[in-house]
């Protein structure tokens, strides 16, 4: 049987000169637990990958993205679940960003982002970002 394919929409949070991006770590109790992140979450129906991303980053992290850009879509399939996502840079927005689920999130430079342990739906991203440098 073929698995339900999962819609999400993520933020790479930049801060004002776009050389460090926002990363909060997932809850130990949901799959790719303890793993680190770009803020986002599912697009309900009737959204826009772009309505979802702004819903989800002020609900995750507190903060209002006033200026976003599609960066990349890719589709991603885990044993467990078959996942498709479109990825945000976020250039500017109003707030602080911070965990505001109570998850733990940082400042990275995006040259150390690769010492961080992401799910592996990510890598591909991590690259493009890295090469785009």
């Amino acid at each position: 049987m073929e698995k339900k394919r999962v819609w999400i929409s993520a933020g790479i949070i930049l801060n004002s000169q776009q050389d460090k991006v926002f990363i909060t770590r997932r809850p130990e109790t949901v799959h790719k637990g303890g793993f680190w992140e770009f803020a986002g979450g599912k697009v309900e129906l009737g959204e826009t990958a772009e309505q979802a991303v702004i819903r989800e980053l002020n609900e995750e992290v507190g903060i209002v993205a006033t200026e976003l850009e599609h960066f990349i879509s890719l589709e991603h399939d885990y044993p467990e679940k078959a996942l498709k996502f479109d990825f945000f840079l976020i250039k500017a927005f109003d707030g602080e960003a911070y965990g505001r689920e109570g998850q733990p999130g940082q400042w990275v430079a995006l040259e150390a982002l690769r010492e961080f342990a992401f799910p592996e739906a990510n890598y591909p991203v991590i690259d493009k970002l890295l090469a785009a440098r």
